[in-house]
């Protein structure tokens, strides 16, 4: 199973992208997915999440400027970002709960992907 994220890159303050992350491999189903991000000489924080079901979760810090959505027929979850500050600046990284056959048993595990960068700088 793997993770493959995209779409980062250097944007303008104010500027907007669109994150992609991709699940391939042999899975029987996906449970949450999320986006995380971690800035140089900072811990890795959880920026949105999203159910199977389509609830979301998000920081305080990104609320309003960040959207998370899914495409359950294409294994694949998103983040839109608005009005981009320099304090994003940050490579991010998705990660899925997903349920695989291990042994012709299902077993929940965590997978992510390899990090996209995203940089925000005039």
């Amino acid at each position: 199973v793997q993770l493959q994220a995209s779409g980062g890159g250097l944007v303008q303050p104010g500027g907007s992208l669109r994150l992609s992350c991709a699940v391939s491999g042999s899975i029987f189903s996906i449970n949450d997915m999320g986006w995380y991000r971690q800035a140089p000489g900072k811990q890795r924080e959880l920026v949105a999440s999203i159910t199977s079901g389509g609830g979301t979760n998000y920081a305080d810090s990104v609320k309003d400027r960040f959207t998370i959505s899914r495409d359950n027929a294409k294994n694949s979850v998103y983040l839109q970002i608005h009005s981009l500050k320099p304090d994003d600046t940050a490579t991010y990284y998705c990660n899925a709960h997903i349920i695989v056959v291990v042994d012709l048993k299902p077993s929940l595990r965590l997978y992510w992907g390899q990090g996209t960068q995203v940089t925000v700088s005039s």
